[in-house]
């Protein structure tokens, strides 16, 4: 896939850069993709070579994890199939600390030789490692699970739905795109199904199955009198969930000012698209904004950008220690903000959390790829710092003593590390709807969906962009405009919040694509809150000219 064609299905363009990782792996039919794999039994087996080896050659600890990553893509545009992707990837990551130090190594040679070649690898690596590591690894204990499994609680399985089907809706919501007015549209559908069993010296063995879907499309409407087009990307979000998600439930939509149709736990792409290609449409025509101070009511689908950009990355805990800089930079929550006890994050409303077990989410899972036990923590509560995200060898640096359970590795092949678990904004805890919320605003703007940004190397300045916007004057929404992005700091933004709406709003925002590390690797992440206003934030015209 070129590049410029998953800039156009993401909508992301950071992720952009992480599409070959993701399909990395042996082509494979539709059919393969059903085969069982592996039994456990033989897991647990193989994966007792690797601990055993590593401890007789002076490891003091191991994990093993053998990994089988599934994934299908879709691609269409127009009425025609551009690509259906299959892939398949198999084998075993063997992690140790020898003399005090991380060793790792990985094969795809699932055997007992190939494990104990990978393990002895493995051990070498971390003794040359240890020669000149400063200071032990420190681990922060965990408990021993024994024999566990975990499963996303899916109701169809992706991989039992006939590709046919899936070409079908992506047909179908193209065409619907064309008849309502859009003169180009493409869609996608992304699959994946994560195999993953682990073992540890510390007496785990866990058996995992993790499945994520992702429909998106982008459609494009022209004015071919004067060459203006307008696009409007999908407001569906990226799921934890099995093909139940396509199933567009009435009563899992919510209503949006002037017709806008929401999303939550299920999606109906037939009808988003229609109202894309009509909502492309009016783009055309959309006032352009006035540049100034606006109070902005912002949509989930688009909050979650912001809360992944200015709240995420910043509250990990290599980025604070400045151990992680050279992709996307380290932060301005510094530790001295932390020990302060009073730093103010963000207004006594806000309160963010960290999340690994949220129902539906792309980052829920079990256990994490270190063993431990998932959980969900506060991260700032009443609008004050109170934590980060650290896994088993950072804990003891903010004097805690058990790991958050946010450490993974995209693939078998790659080391697990600490990554970013689900951070979401919680809900107001007054009944308070989106109708009402615009009814309390004189001058603003409602922004849906995501759109281009831009952060500092801190995570502190930005600039956002949306999908849609629209204009508020007096409590009413009074048309569309356009051109609009608007300007803050992190600590000025969450501050400026001075309104929730309850839970009854609350949605989901995600990415398959979180990038991170030398060498890079991604993960799925999701960022859930109601819709919220944000006082007299800076508002730019990006279409004017200077």
């Amino acid at each position: 896939m070129k590049r410029r064609e998953f800039v156009q299905y993401a909508g992301l363009g950071a992720g952009a850069l992480m599409m070959p990782s993701l399909l990395l792996g042996n082509n494979i039919s539709a059919e393969a993709l059903l085969d069982p794999g592996m039994d456990v039994a033989i897991k647990k087996a193989l994966a007792d070579v690797a601990l055993n080896t590593a401890k007789s050659l002076g490891a003091s600890y191991a994990d093993v994890r053998i990994g089988r990553y599934l994934n299908q893509y879709v691609f269409t545009r127009e009425d025609k199939v551009q690509n259906v992707v299959n892939t398949e990837s198999f084998g075993v990551g063997i992690r140790v600390i020898a003399n005090g130090t991380w060793g790792f190594a990985s094969t795809n040679n699932v055997s007992d030789d190939g494990i104990k070649k990978a393990t002895n690898q493995a051990v070498a690596i971390a003794k040359a490692n240890a020669k000149i590591q400063k200071e032990e690894v420190k681990l922060a204990p965990v408990e021993s699970h024994g024999e566990v499994t975990w499963k996303t609680p899916i109701k169809k399985d992706f991989k039992e739905v006939p590709v046919s089907e899936k070409v079908d809706l992506l047909l179908s919501a193209n065409a619907a795109a064309q008849q309502n007015g859009a003169n180009f549209v493409n869609s996608a559908l992304f699959m994946v199904n994560e195999q993953k069993y682990f073992a540890s010296t510390e007496g785990s063995y866990i058996d995992q199955d993790v499945h994520r879907i992702w429909p998106t499309f982008g459609v494009t409407a022209i004015d071919r009198s004067t060459g203006k087009f307008k696009s409007r990307q999908a407001l569906s979000a990226p799921m934890g969930m099995g093909y139940e998600y396509m199933d567009g439930l009435a009563s899992e939509k919510i209503k949006g000012p002037d017709d806008l149709i929401l999303y939550r736990n299920s999606y109906d792409i037939i009808e988003d698209a229609t109202m894309a290609a009509k909502q492309a449409k009016q783009m055309l025509t959309a006032k352009s904004v006035e540049a100034g101070k606006y109070d902005l009511v912002l949509e989930p689908n688009h909050l979650g950008l912001t809360i992944h950009e200015s709240v995420g990355h910043p509250l990990e805990l290599d980025r604070v220690l400045g151990y992680e800089a050279n992709y996307a930079g380290t932060s301005f929550a510094t530790l001295d903000k932390w020990k302060s006890k009073d730093f103010e994050y963000g207004s006594n409303i806000v309160n963010l959390v960290a999340d690994k077990v949220q129902p539906g989410s792309l980052g829920a899972v079990g256990y994490d790829d270190e063993g431990v036990k998932t959980k969900k923590w506060d991260l700032v509560r009443d609008g004050v710092l109170v934590n980060y995200q650290a896994i088993r060898d950072q804990v003891h640096m903010i004097d805690q003593n058990e790991s958050h359970g946010c450490c993974y590795a995209q693939s078998w092949n790659d080391v697990q590390f600490q990554r970013m678990p689900n951070v979401s904004l919680e809900p107001g805890k007054e009944k308070y709807s989106i109708d009402d919320m615009i009814k309390d605003v004189e001058k603003g703007i409602y922004i849906a969906g995501r759109g281009s940004y831009s952060i500092d190397q801190q995570r502190y300045n930005f600039q956002f962009g949306g999908t849609v916007f629209y204009e508020i004057k007096d409590g009413k929404i009074v048309g569309m405009l356009d051109d609009v992005a608007y300007q803050s700091n992190t600590q000025e933004f969450w501050n400026s919040c001075v309104k929730i709406c309850d839970e009854s709003d609350y949605r989901l925002f995600g990415s398959f694509f979180d990038g991170k590390g030398q060498p890079s690797q991604v993960s799925a992440v999701s960022h859930g809150s109601s819709t919220a206003r944000f006082n007299g934030v800076n508002v730019i015209n990006t279409g004017r000219k200077i």
